[in-house]
């Protein structure tokens, strides 16, 4: 049943994620394209509306899989399933907080556990990078059919999304200098394409 398996799949994720939400959504986008819920450019779409939304980006994220899998119903169970993990677990560690705080096993385990986060993260940005700034998949091949063919080779390898690339740059520096909020920073990037499409057409 599609309501169960929703719930159970991102329950798994919900219980072995750690760093935040960033850090779930490789394991999120690894597990919609195998059960083949969504096309990767499906994913980068649901990811910018989630970070656009209020709450956290991975309940979002859940909610709007959930959402497009099976409707309402589909929501409220991938919903329920990321978010009871995280929810069981913090109230064991309140419980037994001091007792945590001073333990030297749990603290070990905690610094082992900060590099695989952010691993994660990086994951997370090397997708979103490839939906958003390159026209193709980059693979291995890829790569090295691009570095055989020199500096030229390789930018018609990686096949850049020039605007794609423009909209990044300019959201960058509005984000970092002048620290533009996300909300914001989403929606000019959204209206920068649609720009791009008036003028050039099809991006």
């Amino acid at each position: 049943m599609i309501y169960l398996l929703l719930f159970w799949t991102f329950l798994k994720i919900g219980a072995v994620s750690f760093g935040g939400g960033y850090a779930m959504i490789p394991l999120i986008q690894e597990q919609m394209l195998y059960l083949g819920w969504m096309s990767s450019e499906e994913f980068a779409n649901i990811l910018a509306v989630s970070e656009m939304t209020p709450g956290p980006i991975a309940t979002n994220t859940a909610t709007y899989v959930g959402a497009k899998a099976a409707g309402i119903l589909g929501s409220v169970s991938a919903t329920m399933g990321v978010t009871f993990p995280s929810f069981f677990i913090v109230i064991i560690i309140a419980r037994f907080l001091t007792q945590f705080k001073e333990n030297k096993i749990v603290d070990s385990i905690l610094k082992t556990i900060r590099p695989v986060t952010i691993g994660l993260i990086c994951s997370a940005v090397i997708f979103l990078a490839q939906t958003s700034l390159f026209q193709i998949e980059i693979t291995f091949s890829t790569l090295i059919e691009g570095v055989l063919g020199g500096f030229s080779g390789i930018l018609h390898a990686i096949r850049l999304d020039k605007a794609g690339i423009f909209i990044f740059f300019v959201i960058f520096v509005a984000t970092a200098r002048f620290k533009l909020h996300p909300v914001f920073a989403i929606l000019s990037s959204g209206l920068l394409g649609f720009l791009f499409y008036i003028i050039f057409g099809a991006l």
